[in-house]
This record gives C-alpha cells, sequence and structure tokens, in this order.
C-alpha cells in the first residue's frame, strides 16, 4: 500500500511534497483491523461515527468546569468547519496551525480542520515567534486557530495575508461566538485514505525542525495497534494525559485513543504531577499517560492517593528507568506501561501492558509492528547483542521537504535512532540515543538550537550543549559557554543566560546546567569535539 490514491485536496501542498515514492519505509498491513478503505476521513470514524450510532449523548470531553457529549463536540466541530471554509477560504489540502493548550475548543478546531479537508498542523503553546515563524515556511501555512492567550507570538510570526481565528476571548470575531452562528452539519470532506491530515514536527540534531507527514489512515492505525491491544479501552474508561496535541503522544492519549473506543478524555491545561494526581482522584481516571519524570515526582504522594480508579499508566516520550517503574510499584501497586514510539511512525511501536510487562525493558513489538536490532549495514544482530532499532509496520517516516528521508528510512526500514538490545523472549532493552539529540522528561531537545539561542546573547562568545545524565530526567541540557573578553553578566550569570534562552526559545529547552570555560575542545581543524564535553558531564 504504498501507491497513492486519488486524492479530494485541492490545495496539492502536501501531495507534492510528499518524499519519492522508493525512499518510503514497506507498510505493514497484517491485522484484520488495519484493513481501511480507499476513501476515510479519520473525524467520520473517531468522532461522527458514535453520534450516529445513538451514543452522541455518551460524555467524550471533560474539563474541571465542564463536559462535552460526543454530539456537543460533533456540532461544535462541524460549526468550526463551517467558519474556516466561509470566513477564511479553506479549501481541502491547506494547512491550519492550531496554538494552545489542551482544551476542548483545541479538539473542536482539529476535528474541523480534518472535516473540512485540512491539514492540521498543531503546535505547543510555549514556542516563540521565530520557532513559529519556521514551521509557517516549512508547512507553507496560511491560516490558524489560537487560543487568546497565545496570540502574541503567533502575530509576530504571521506573514502578509496571514489569518488568524482566536477562541476563548472577548471579540465579536472570536471563533466560539461566528462558530454559533453556523449549522451544526456539515458535510465531512470525502478525503482519500492516504490523503496527509496531519503535519506533526520534530527536531534533528542540526536544530532544524522537520514536518512528518500522516494520513487519515495512519491517525486509526495507532489506536489499531497499541491502543486496542496493549491499553484495551472500553466506553466507560476517562483518559488523561499531561503532553500536548501538539506531540503525538498526547494527541493519541487525549484524542485518538479514547474516541475510538467511544471513550472520553479529560483535559488539562496545567499538567502538574500534583494536578495530574488531583485529577485522578476527582474525575475517577482510569487511563492516564505521563513522561516518567512525572511519575517519579508523584513517588512521595502515591501512597496517601485514591487511586483506585486507575487500571493503566503509559509512559512514554524517553526511557523508563527501572527505579522509576519500581518506586511506583512500590507506593501503590501500579504497573506501568513502558513504550518507545516516535513522531515519525506517529505513536508507540515496542510496548507491553498487564502481566507481559518487565521492569526496564520497553516491551515486545506491538501487534501490527515487526522490529530487529541491526548491525550499521541493516543486518541483523544476535539477541543480547548492541545494535540500532530498525521498525516496520502500518504507520511510518514520510518528511516534507526533508533530506533525511534517505537517514531514518533504510532498505524499507524505519530507523529511529535508538540503539537497543533484544533478548531471547523478543523482548526491548533501551540503551541510549544514536545521535546528539537530548531527551529530557519527555522533551526532545536539539543542542545546536540552543547554542544558537545563547549566542544570541552579546555576552557569548562560543557556546556548546550536550545532554548530561540526570537521574530524574532522564537526561538535561548542560551547556558550556565561552563568553566575550571583559563581558559581565551580574552576580548569577548562570541564571541571566537560562532566562534569556528562555525568552529566545520554548522555555522548556533552557539549559538547566551551564558550566563557563576558556575554550571548547575542538580538532586542529576547529571542529568542536563534542565527545569530550559528554566525557565532562
Amino acid at each position: 500500500m504504498t501507491q497513492v490514491s486519488r486524492s479530494a485536496h485541492v490545495d496539492t501542498f502536501t501531495r507534492e511534497n510528499l518524499p519519492p515514492r522508493a525512499t518510503w519505509p514497506e507498510f505493514l498491513f497484517t491485522l484484520p483491523e488495519l484493513q481501511y478503505p480507499p476513501s476515510l476521513n479519520c473525524a467520520a470514524e473517531l468522532l461522527d461515527r458514535h453520534v450516529q450510532s445513538g451514543a452522541g449523548a455518551r460524555r467524550c470531553l471533560v474539563t474541571d468546569t465542564e463536559e462535552w457529549s460526543y454530539s456537543d463536540l460533533q456540532a461544535r466541530s462541524n460549526q468550526v468547519a463551517h467558519a474556516l471554509v466561509h470566513e477564511m477560504g479553506l479549501v481541502p489540502g491547506n494547512r491550519v496551525l492550531l496554538r494552545g493548550p489542551n482544551n476542548p475548543w483545541l479538539v473542536a478546531s482539529w476535528f474541523g480542520v480534518l472535516k473540512a479537508g485540512g491539514v492540521a498542523v498543531t503546535t505547543m503553546p510555549l514556542l516563540r515567534t521565530g520557532e513559529l515563524e519556521t514551521m509557517v515556511d516549512i508547512a507553507a501555512v496560511t491560516m490558524a486557530i489560537c487560543d487568546h492567550r497565545f496570540i502574541k507570538d503567533l502575530d509576530a510570526a504571521a506573514p502578509d495575508g496571514f489569518q488568524i481565528f482566536t477562541y476563548g476571548g472577548d471579540d465579536a470575531g472570536d471563533l466560539t461566538k461566528v462558530a454559533a452562528t453556523k449549522t451544526p452539519r456539515f458535510k465531512n470532506v470525502a478525503t482519500a485514505a492516504d490523503d496527509v491530515c496531519m503535519l506533526a514536527f520534530t527536531s534533528g540534531t542540526t536544530g532544524k525542525p522537520k514536518a512528518t507527514m500522516h494520513f487519515h489512515r495512519d491517525v486509526l492505525a495507532i489506536a489499531d495497534t497499541f491502543s486496542r491491544h496493549v491499553l484495551q479501552p472500553t466506553p466507560d474508561d476517562l483518559f488523561a494525559a499531561s503532553p500536548p496535541m501538539a506531540f503525538t503522544f498526547g494527541l493519541g492519549q487525549s484524542v485518538v485513543f479514547p474516541m475510538r473506543a467511544g471513550a472520553a478524555a479529560y483535559l488539562l491545561e496545567q499538567p502538574s504531577p500534583p494536578h495530574l494526581l488531583e485529577a485522578v482522584e476527582r474525575h475517577g481516571i482510569t487511563v492516564l499517560a505521563t513522561a516518567p519524570t512525572a511519575y517519579r515526582a508523584m513517588v512521595p504522594n502515591l501512597g496517601a492517593a485514591r487511586l483506585d480508579s486507575l487500571r493503566a499508566c503509559v509512559s512514554a516520550g524517553e526511557t523508563l528507568p527501572k527505579a522509576t517503574w519500581e518506586a511506583v510499584h512500590d507506593a501503590c501497586g501500579i504497573r506501568i506501561i513502558d513504550g518507545i514510539g516516535s513522531t515519525e511512525m506517529l505513536h508507540i511501536f515496542i510496548s507491553a501492558g498487564g502481566d507481559e510487562i518487565r521492569p526496564g525493558s520497553t516491551g515486545r513489538t506491538v501487534p501490527g509492528y515487526v522490529a530487529e536490532v541491526q548491525d550499521p549495514d541493516g543486518r541483523p544482530v544476535p539477541d543480547g547483542e548492541l545494535g540500532r532499532l530498525a521498525v516496520k509496520g502500518p504507520t511510518g517516516c514520510r518528511y516534507l521537504r526533508g533530506d533525511r528521508q534517505a537517514t531514518y528510512v533504510q532498505d524499507g526500514w524505519n530507523v529511529t535512532g535508538d540503539v537497543y538490545v533484544r533478548d531471547g523472549d523478543g523482548y526491548f532493552q533501551y540503551q541510549a540515543r544514536a545521535d546528539d539529540m537530548i531527551v529530557s522528561a519527555g522533551y526532545n531537545i536539539a543542542g545546536p538550537e540552543v547554542e544558537e539561542a545563547l549566542l544570541r546573547h552579546p555576552a557569548v562568545a562560543e557556546a556548546a550543549v550536550v545532554g548530561a545524565p540526570d537521574e530524574e530526567r532522564g537526561m538535561l541540557v548542560k551547556a558550556v559557554v565561552v563568553l566575550q573578553p571583559g563581558a559581565e553578566l551580574g552576580p548569577e550569570p548562570a541564571r541571566a543566560l537560562q532566562d534569556f534562552v528562555k525568552s529566545q526559545i520554548a522555555p522548556y529547552k533552557y539549559p538547566r546546567a551551564i558550566e563557563f570555560a576558556e575554550a571548547l575542545p575542538r580538532t586542529a581543524t576547529g571542529k568542536l569535539q563534542r565527545f569530550r564535553l559528554r566525557e565532562r558531564s
């Protein structure tokens, strides 16, 4: 199924910018539930199907102040679709940037874009102007929907002619008010199963963000593999997750997985560990998803918390230390489900649940996927030996305008950049990242991007950023900085640079450790020796 079918897109940008067919991975559709029809709009399957089957009154989205049913979400999503088409002039295939924290109107906007045949480009609300400018340029975005509280940086990033709907404010042109004037019925665009429906951005080691391209069928495939076979949700489940919808981990846990099963999602804008625990107690969360760092932070409070409703806890975004798994289990008896996924693959492809969980192991391949540990030439290595992780399944890497397609996809395999060992029982144990990506508390952070931000400060002459091992965060961002001669940064020079970086790029990327040095280690030709900095860390 590498051939693409007739597209419903009028704006053919995404179809024209798919990577060359020969560079795609091999796609596998080995399970009956992965046999999708040629014409498919995933919004209809995730949302409309439940209303049509008579389950429209079932709760769908829950917050601390409101509850939307499936019928509520369908009506508002349809109204958003009308607003995009009739007020902004959206045609199928247009990219629409979405910006805001996890809340019902962001979900309604995501569905509205897909119903209208658009391509959702969901971004984190923490991103700054320069980061948004880059994404708008790469994806050729011309319109956006933005929570009114996060409009400043998007306004500054918007090129001439860029259209923005804000929501949640008092303005007469606010999307919530405009949508209310539209009919709650909308005829979904009959997109192809292999029409692109979303672009998800990831950062490589160069710091240059890359957009990964995902089809309508891909969105359903992650629910029909990991969620169906590992989480095994029912309509009575209430999901909660800390990652924003801009992370595919968060999109799956907060939207795709619960709605594929007719379940509900609790949405939290400030998902700190204490708030997540409070939500479990207050709302009866049954499926919780967050990063290992958050689980570790919860440990002191787990013994006293009322967690009887929880039946599954998912960890992803970074490797789950065995010590964290055991600390959580010892505190409350919960057996965390670990998993590895990637933005390129859309979600988790190796995991284990229930009695199959082995602490310290990521798990086995999720039904629908196959994986190998390979040597640098792509040959499988014997069990017990180190090698690169390679994966195939119903989802896979397609970069938009990217020059790394041939790096990530080799001989039909998705080569994730992770180093693993597989044991004789088929369990995969994570060892390290094969590149310079820093994975800290579930966030992928490219060192060169942080370096660039540091170098914007007039007092900084040189900067190098590496990952340093950290018990709580897995890795933390460490910067080694050479100052300009005579430069002064005040009584707390590290804090001054940290605050500066937070003003330049998303705050979670700032260096939590800064070392000042007279010079950076370099080769005779002037090339930075990062491995020496890692050794010092």
